[in-house]
This record gives structure tokens, C-alpha cells and sequence, in this order.
């Protein structure tokens, strides 16, 4: 079984400032959390909160720099790793907006990744029928395969690609930033569906961050957090989803909320 310790993390966004110096804006204000295998942890917050910082600070991004506080995954230190080693120590990041490769198919790209996680390449035989497999449960057409990555794909064929990648790579813990964002409804059904055949493998800890409860609907979580400025305000199961869908954020973007 894998853990993720997230402990008192303080992080603070770049931004250009006067005499060509960045300056530091804090946006994590003491983030605790722990998340293991086989668990399924929403974070819901309104606009602006901190829940896609969190996202990236856990995977690395360079805009953001860590000004307090740990991450631990199985004891080791996630925040002085780079971002190829935190990947390869087993974490795994699916995009709000996942970017376009051009000049690399996803075949190739899936099978580097593949080999840079196991640290040997997959049998070429045995890994294209794996790859058709994933892309078929996901409804995608294995023609994707062999176009550059994401490039001319529709948000939600995006989407679809981020889910293969990661029942392909089966990492220790998986960050969804939200997953859910400008699909449909079938299509979030069959993204769904792939995020839950991965949790039941019981292999994988699922941090699911998301404005709303449409996806809560198909990937039921255990632990639900409400994120506000940059820090956890409440926490609870999934009752608490519900009853954010039925009042919304306001009582906690007030000092009295707080």
C-alpha cells in the first residue's frame, strides 16, 4: 500500500514584478492531507481557492514555489525530486487542460512513459494490444494512436487520453484536476468508468479536484474536502458533496463561515 503525506504546505505563485525580479503571491496556506491506496479523496472549492495549485505544486510546475511544509510518498520526499522522478516515483497528473505535443504520436509517447515508469520497455506485441485495449475501453478510435499528442483532439477526446495514460502507467496516486470540465454527459460517463476500473484495482489513491458534483455522481469518493484560501475548511464523506450541490460555498467565504 502507497501513501501520500501532504503536511502544513505553503506554496506561493511567481509573477513578473518590477525590475524584472518575480514576485511571490501566497495561494496554499497550510494544506495537511493524507491519501492511500485504494482511497478516493474529492477536493471542491469555488474559483480561485488553490485546488489546481495544489495540483501542480504536487506535480512540480516551476511557477509555483514551495515556501513551507512536506510531501511525502512512501516516506521519500516528493518536493526534491524533479518532475520526471516524482512521475516515476509513481505519481500522476491529469490535466484541466492537457497540452499538445506536436511532432510526437501517442503511441510513441505512451510507450516512453511506459518505459520510463517500469524502467524497461513493455514487448512491442504485448503493448500494442494493451494500448488498443485501453483506447477501446475508453471509446477512443485506435487511429488516435498514431496522430501527435492531443493535437486537433476535442476537449473531450483530450480527456479520454489523459484517462488511458493512466490505467496504461497504474500509478501509486492519481491528481484529476478537473477531469469533468467541458465534457458531456456520455463522455463523462466513459471517463468515469476508466477512473473507477483503476480504483478498484485497489493499487491506486485517487485525489479527484473539482467545482462541482457531476463527477461525484459516477466516482463516489470516501473523503471529501472543501477548499477555501488556500487551505482545507471542512471535511467529511460524501454527504458533504451532496449538501455542497444543494447550499454551494457561501457560508465559508464568510469570516462567520471560517
Amino acid at each position: 500500500m502507497s501513501i501520500l503525506e501532504i503536511r502544513d504546505l505553503r506554496v506561493s505563485v511567481k509573477l513578473p514584478g518590477t525590475g524584472g525580479q518575480d514576485e511571490l503571491k501566497p495561494i496554499l496556506d497550510g494544506v495537511d492531507l493524507t491519501l492511500r491506496s485504494g482511497e478516493t479523496h474529492a477536493i471542491m472549492g469555488p474559483n480561485g481557492s488553490g485546488k489546481s495549485t495544489l495540483a501542480y505544486s504536487l506535480a512540480g510546475h516551476p511557477k509555483y514555489e514551495i515556501t513551507g511544509g512536506s510531501v511525502l510518498l512512501d516516506g521519500q520526499d516528493v518536493l526534491a525530486m524533479s518532475v520526471d522522478e516524482r512521475a516515476r516515483a509513481g505519481l500522476f497528473l491529469a490535466m484541466q487542460y492537457p497540452v499538445e505535443v506536436p511532432g510526437v504520436s501517442v503511441a510513441n509517447f505512451l510507450r516512453t512513459a511506459k518505459t520510463a515508469v517500469d524502467g524497461q520497455a513493455p514487448k512491442l506485441r504485448t503493448w500494442t494490444k494493451e494500448l488498443k485495449d485501453a483506447m477501446s475501453l475508453l471509446q477512443m478510435d485506435p487511429a488516435f494512436a498514431q496522430r501527435n499528442v492531443n493535437e486537433g483532439f476535442s476537449g473531450g477526446e483530450k480527456k479520454r487520453h489523459e484517462i488511458v495514460q493512466m490505467e496504461l502507467l497504474r500509478p501509486k496516486i492519481a491528481i484529476l484536476d478537473e477531469t469533468d470540465s467541458g465534457l458531456d454527459v456520455d463522455a463523462l460517463r466513459v471517463v468515469s468508468e476508466g477512473v473507477n476500473r483503476l480504483r478498484d484495482t485497489g493499487d491506486t489513491g485517487l485525489l479527484l479536484i473539482t467545482h462541482y458534483t457531476r463527477i461525484l455522481r459516477y466516482v463516489r469518493p470516501e473523503f471529501v474536502h472543501v477548499f477555501v484560501a488556500g487551505k482545507i475548511v471542512e471535511e467529511g464523506g460524501p454527504e458533504l458533496a451532496d449538501h455542497l450541490e444543494d447550499a454551494g460555498y457561501e457560508r465559508f467565504l464568510t469570516p462567520s463561515g471560517l
